[in-house]
């Protein structure tokens, strides 16, 4: 039995279906990458560029008169001038105005773009951040928290004050130490209690997925060096 013809218009139709299945890879164009969205704000935990091209991390934002500033590890910020807010150095925030390595390990970059604004916050990633309200002096036995560029957030207790520590570049006096791990590139990290801050990652033992502790360098130490105040 012969079967029967099929309809013109049901031949078009398929031969139309073809003809856009076989083209709709070719047209099919890829998404776009992200663009990363300007910095609006520069936070304590945040990363600052310099224009040697290392990278530093703000511990905590602070005041002086009119002024604004970035408390910073000394070992980090001691060889640039010039810094900026984003990875491309395209928005600079900055210049170095102030550090002390060794014997401190502490230092300021005075904030000149009026365009950021630079919150009395920690970032704690995820888009989380915690304020800060004042500065104290460390205890042992008190409770801290830091947030570190690598290793993130972590906590444990203040197990010592008052402590040496030798590096390459020579010792630094007045730490802290802590038993809350932390990794490589955590180096200026801040150092708080609640609402209080204590420290500015400076050195550590072991790692995370070893244990170890960290060392800080106190908060109302480098306010008192350079008349500043966190509020």
């Amino acid at each position: 039995m012969r079967r029967p013809p099929v309809p013109v218009t049901v031949l078009t139709a398929l031969a139309a279906l073809a003809a856009v299945l076989l083209a709709a890879p070719a047209t099919l164009a890829a998404p776009a990458p992200a663009v990363p969205s300007a910095p609006t704000a520069v936070r304590g935990g945040d990363v600052l560029y310099g224009g040697d091209g290392r990278r530093c991390t703000v511990a905590f934002n602070a005041r002086g008169g009119d002024a604004y500033y970035g408390l910073v590890a000394g070992h980090c910020a001691g060889g640039a001038t010039t810094w900026y807010a984003d990875a491309a150095r395209t928005v600079p925030v900055g210049t170095t105005a102030g550090s002390g390595f060794p014997g401190d390990d502490h230092g300021i970059v005075r904030y000149t773009n009026t365009s950021l604004s630079y919150p009395p916050e920690v970032n704690l990633g995820g888009g989380a951040v915690r304020s800060i309200t004042g500065a104290a002096a460390p205890r042992v036995g008190q409770s801290v928290c830091h947030a570190g560029r690598a290793g993130g957030l972590h906590c444990g207790t203040v197990t010592a004050v008052d402590v040496t520590v030798n590096y390459g570049g020579g010792a630094v006096h007045g730490l802290f130490r802590s038993n809350a791990c932390s990794e490589p590139g955590d180096g200026g990290g801040p150092a708080f209690s609640d609402g209080t801050a204590l420290g500015i990652i400076v050195g550590g033992s072991g790692n995370c997925a070893y244990g170890g502790g960290t060392y800080y360098q106190p908060v109302v130490e480098v306010l008192a060096a350079y008349g500043l105040s966190l509020r």
